[in-house]
């Protein structure tokens, strides 16, 4: 018989979000990952996610929130996964950079396609932006959800920001 093997300390919420439901994965009150598919061996726990960050997604989701306060972990990644996916935080909201950008950032212009296989195991996407990184000739590159959902983030980003720079 094959079990699945269960995460007593993790537990998942659910917000449903203009792209479909957003599976947040906490350990505690620190946000561990966010998924667009059902997690597997993770207990479903309803209200787990904080009150603040359900406003700040729902915020974020009807354009009006460009910042995140929830406290984030990672519990994989390799260093270098993590050092690329720290960088991303320095892509301002409503703004693109290119994973050559980000492999410049990080110290090592020529692992290009090394940031792109660690922006596809990002766990935290929205929070830590991987939807903001494209190709050097303006392409759109990869999204480890779809690229569907990566163009309705960059555009919901950039329609964000001119409607709150016109403010």
């Amino acid at each position: 018989m094959n079990k699945a093997i269960i995460k007593p300390h993790i537990i998942y919420d659910i917000f449903y979000s203009p792209l479909g439901p957003l599976f947040l994965i906490f350990s505690k009150d620190i946000l561990t990952g966010i998924s667009f598919k059902k997690p597997s061996g993770i207990f479903f726990k309803k209200g787990v996610a904080p009150e603040s960050f359900i406003e700040e997604l729902a915020s974020y989701f009807q354009g009006t929130n460009s910042n995140f306060s929830q406290g984030i972990k990672f519990l994989a990644g390799t260093e270098f996964e993590k050092k690329v996916w720290s960088a991303l935080n320095e892509i301002p909201f409503g703004e693109t950079r290119t994973y050559k950008w980000i492999a410049e950032k990080i110290g090592n212009p020529s692992a290009v396609r090394a940031v792109g296989r660690a922006l596809s195991k990002n766990p935290i996407p929205i929070l830590i932006p991987c939807h903001r990184v494209i190709e050097s000739d303006g392409s759109i590159g990869g999204y480890s959800s779809g690229v569907n959902i990566k163009k309705r983030l960059l555009e919901l980003e950039y329609y964000s920001k001119m409607t709150m720079n016109n403010e």
